[in-house]
């Protein structure tokens, strides 16, 4: 390779290690804060961050089948009115 060229590629990988770092730090930081809020707002009794992002998750989950349930038994009456109101021809 060419002088240009091996610099360009250690410049390439110290950006990329540089990034690395930043990203590392951000998400890391951002996860302490997360899991803060967690424990002092969401969490029950005894629960971790982590048992309580994973209860709030089923919980999330159930309130969207039941949410699912509902709209599909109101479809179905919307459909059988239509059908029952619908003009014979």
């Amino acid at each position: 390779m060419s002088k240009i060229a091996d610099a360009n590629d250690k410049v390439a990988k110290g950006v990329v290690k540089g990034y690395k770092k930043v990203e590392g730090a951000v998400v890391g930081g951002y996860k302490k804060i997360e899991n803060g809020f967690v424990n002092t707002f969401l969490a029950k009794g005894d629960e971790t961050a982590e048992e309580a992002k994973e209860r709030l998750k089923q919980e999330q989950a159930a309130r969207h089948e039941e949410h699912e349930k509902r709209m599909q038994e109101q479809q179905e009456k919307i459909i059988e009115r239509i059908e029952k109101n619908k003009p014979k021809l």
